[in-house]
């Protein structure tokens, strides 16, 4: 897939397990103007790995991929791969830029969830978010919380709307509703 991309001229941030620690690479000079917003909101961040050939970003065991580039660059890729991987299609809510996001099909925010449901037999499911990639999560809870500034789709199936993320939205719902017992 990677060599895939790489011919497309989709030069990706990719998620992997180097030497046992988690990494995401990145070639800076392909850093198109959408992954640096990205990167320099994730400074200094331990996991960052920039590398300085595109092979190198075949290092470890991936297992996530985000491209951030032109939107018809991208939705090109996305109809191919939605039906053998698990990807999201969005415009990031921050940077305001088009992002497709790569994982192996059976991987997902709701997926992980059930199985700690499971392993913690948790009665109540609650969930907050704010992108499109949260909406397999919100259908899976019990309730679901989008912040004010979360993508229209996903705040149509909430259970209700909180204030924005740069509001502390999530911390005030959970100051609220929590009740240590």
């Amino acid at each position: 897939m990677l060599d895939d991309l790489f011919a497309n001229q989709i030069y990706p941030i990719v998620y992997a397990y180097i030497d046992g620690k988690e990494k995401f690479s990145f070639v800076p000079e392909y850093c198109t103007d959408g992954m640096n917003k990205f990167l320099e909101s994730r400074k200094g961040d331990h996991r960052t790995n920039a590398v300085k050939t595109i092979n190198e970003l075949k290092s470890g065991k991936i297992f996530y991929i985000t491209c951030i580039d032109e939107p018809q660059k991208l939705e090109l890729l996305y109809r191919k791969y939605k039906t053998s991987h698990y990807c999201v299609y969005q415009t990031d809510l921050y940077t305001k830029t088009q992002w497709l996001e790569i994982m192996p099909l059976h991987v997902s925010k709701a997926r992980a969830i059930k199985q700690l449901q499971s392993r913690l037999k948790c009665e109540k499911l609650v969930v907050f978010g704010d992108g499109k990639n949260d909406i397999d999560m919100f259908e899976l809870a019990d309730e679901g919380y989008a912040v004010q500034n979360a993508h229209e789709d996903l705040k149509k199936i909430a259970t209700s709307v909180i204030p924005a993320n740069d509001e502390d939205g999530v911390a005030k719902w959970l100051d609220k509703n929590f009740i240590m017992g």
